[in-house]
């Protein structure tokens, strides 16, 4: 059954209002027509089943027939600060972190970035953005949206991080301490912050002032992992030993 994100509003007790781009999904694309179900989510954590009862150019009319709480979001709120990447590498870390189940998205302008400053940070850019986050939670049966916050300067983000939860920062120079030995002895952090660098990753002045900001640098191993795969190896890593995955 079809998923979609919509507003609170357009899901009044048991009556369902829809306009915009997804009356064009539901009628051109999909093809949908009177009598046919689809879920609704409204970002509350609540799924709606609904009946559509007409369809027309502009708007799409329904009645909720079931309503229900989804228990798919971990318990650990996890935000992923990314280093900007180049192409479609960014995009495609946003698509599957929201499958994984990371919480929230900052966008990181490091050291090593290839964009050069926050201003190159276009609008239609970030409404890209969001539109590859909705499709994901769509695909993946999220109960709620993750956020796609503003990008950041890396000492802006420290200090954002330094605020609550614990913070990662993989680091292939970390000689040691690997990401299980400091999940071990915590039976489970409600919120994470999770640091990855751009490609080339993270400077050692970089990761001398996250020290300085109680980021805690780790190792994911001997192998070296390309930018846009370790954010979802960690990730993944994290919600599975807190028993989220």
């Amino acid at each position: 059954m079809h998923r979609f994100f919509v507003p609170p509003h357009s899901i009044r007790a048991h009556r369902v209002l829809l306009r915009g781009t997804i009356v064009h999904q539901i009628r051109d694309v999909l093809r949908l027509r009177p009598g046919d179900e689809i879920v609704l989510l409204d970002n509350s954590e609540h799924a709606h089943r609904v009946e559509l009862v007409t369809i027309d150019r502009d708007t799409v009319r329904g009645r909720v027939v079931e309503k229900w709480k989804l228990e798919t979001e971990p318990v650990t709120r996890l935000t992923l600060y990314q280093g900007l990447l180049k192409g479609q590498k960014f995009e495609w870390v946003l698509q599957k972190g929201t499958e994984i189940g990371v919480a929230a998205f900052v966008p990181l302008l490091a050291a090593r970035c290839i964009v050069g400053s926050l201003d190159e940070m276009s609008a239609a850019r970030v409404e890209r953005w969001e539109r590859i986050i909705v499709e994901a939670a769509e695909q993946a049966g999220r109960a709620t949206l993750p956020r796609l916050e503003s990008a950041m300067l890396f000492q802006q983000a420290c200090e954002r991080a330094r605020l609550g939860g614990l913070s990662l920062i993989p680091w292939e120079g970390e000689p040691s301490r690997g990401l299980r030995d400091v999940l071990l002895p915590i039976p489970k952090a409600k919120e994470c912050n999770l640091f990855i660098g751009p490609e080339g990753g993270f400077t050692e002045e970089e990761i001398t002032l996250a020290r300085e900001y109680g980021v805690v640098p780790v190792s994911l191993g001997p192998r070296i992992l390309r930018a846009e795969t370790a954010g979802l190896v960690a990730a993944a890593a994290i919600l599975y030993e807190w028993g989220d995955l």
